[in-house]
């Protein structure tokens, strides 16, 4: 095949490969090749010059065709000219790198030395191949710049690898933490997160739990925005994949549930505050149907009594947010209290604000708790005691329930885990003096 049969490499400002044959080419030269027989020749072009300029060689044989050996020399440069994934399309110079083609695991095959079957075992992981064999597949596979079609695996496989996560509202602090570490929970066994806010929305939220079964997702985790109004979307998606509960529940045996153990946290605080001398305390909580805080005030009512008569009364509730923390204070003060338990560390940073703001000395006058240990209290002044959650351990345990309903236990009973919190001791209950070490205590 001449030359002048085919389009050669393009540099970055045009030109074709000279009819001489070897040629140097640009740091941003792309190979778009069309001989007489077509897109064969393109392809053994683009992988031989992808495998050759991954491994440093300066020129490479193509191949003959005919009498003649073309070859093509290429500069060091060249090493970040051809995209790891297929080439572009013929006669069509373009940065983004769009594939038409994609590496085969007959090429890697053919590179490796191996059967198609023993590179697409070694490749996917169905079965144990020796070490030698995995080595040397993974290398040609590597030098060729070869990646597994995922879409092609799904279908056969029936999996997508994926697990939907819906969760009421991203803007609380809490749930990154939360989401984090269950992104890396998952990602340890090889699946990947689809994450869906809902606004605190119920019908919101089954119009993405939806969405996400559409998708194929192979299971849920939800954190239900409400214990009623969430039930009928949860139930639905229970039916066609494995569903966790993560953080909050939404009825007795609907899911298999992971979350604190709520109550025990707020035992912990008012353990504290009656140990410190408080007496005149009073709950700011929110006023929603989640299960999270349903269950912290109902705690607070069945725990303060012990401590004041009058305490399982003074209770003011709206929403987890730094702004009702404030308006509280306001409808608080009147009462004349010595410690303020808060639903979370949100309502908690906002109520610190304002007494600082009214002068109120903090926790010489009133000491404040809260509840989940977000990074964000680690900036409140003084440093906020809270309710530390584990976040870390929820998500292993969730992810390890999920496993467990995907590896073929779908139809056993419905489990319920509760892992109890910590409370971290700091300076917003006890003289700053008694709390120059931030203190954890366990139930």
């Amino acid at each position: 095949m001449l030359w002048r049969n085919c389009v050669g490499l393009w540099s970055a400002a045009g030109g074709l490969l000279p009819e001489d044959g070897p040629a140097q080419v640009p740091a941003q030269a792309t190979v778009h090749v069309t001989g007489n027989d077509g897109k064969s020749f393109s392809r053994k072009l683009s992988h031989q010059v992808r495998g050759c300029q991954r491994r440093g060689i300066s020129h490479c044989d193509i191949g003959r065709r005919g009498r003649l050996s073309t070859v093509i020399t290429f500069a060091e440069t060249y090493r970040q000219a051809v995209p790891a994934r297929g080439y572009r399309s013929a006669g069509v110079p373009s940065e983004g790198g769009t594939a038409v083609t994609e590496v085969t695991l007959r090429e890697v095959a053919r590179a490796s030395g191996y059967s198609v079957a023993t590179v697409s075992r070694v490749l996917g992981g169905t079965r144990p191949v020796g070490p030698e064999i995995t080595r040397r597949v993974k290398e040609a596979a590597e030098s060729l710049g070869y990646r597994p079609n995922q879409v092609a695996r799904a279908l056969r496989s029936r999996s997508t690898g994926t697990v939907g996560l819906v969760l009421p509202q991203i803007t609380n602090p809490y749930f990154p933490s939360l989401v984090r570490e269950v992104e890396h929970a998952l990602h340890a066994e090889g699946r990947a997160l689809l994450l869906a806010d809902c606004d605190d929305d119920p019908a919101t939220e089954a119009a993405r739990i939806t969405a996400l079964l559409d998708r194929q997702v192979d299971a849920l985790l939800v954190i239900p925005v409400d214990q009623t109004q969430s039930r009928d979307a949860v139930t639905a998606a229970v039916a066609r994949v494995p569903l966790v509960l993560l953080d909050r529940g939404c009825g007795t045996g609907i899911a298999d549930l992971v979350a604190t153990d709520n109550a025990a946290g707020i035992a912990l605080v008012l353990e504290h505050l009656a140990a410190a001398g408080r007496r005149r305390v009073c709950f700011v909580g929110a006023g929603g149907c989640d299960t999270a805080a349903v269950e912290r005030l109902a705690a607070y009512e069945a725990g303060a009594g012990s401590l004041d008569p009058e305490a399982p009364g003074r209770v003011e509730l709206g929403d987890f947010s730094w702004e009702w923390g404030r308006a509280a204070v306001d409808r608080l003060l009147p009462s004349r209290p010595d410690a303020i338990v808060c639903a979370n560390d949100l309502i908690a940073v906002g109520v610190l604000q304002r007494l600082r703001q009214l002068g109120v000395d903090v926790p010489g006058e009133v000491s404040v708790t809260g509840f989940d240990d977000v990074p964000l209290v680690h900036l409140s002044d003084p440093a906020l005691t809270t309710v530390r959650q584990l976040v870390r351990e929820l998500a292993a345990e969730a992810a390890q329930l999920l496993g467990s309903r995907l590896a073929g236990r779908k139809d056993g009973p419905r489990r319920s885990v509760r892992l109890a919190p910590e409370l971290v001791v700091r300076a917003s209950s006890v003289p700053r003096a008694a709390a120059t070490r931030e203190t954890v205590r366990e139930r």
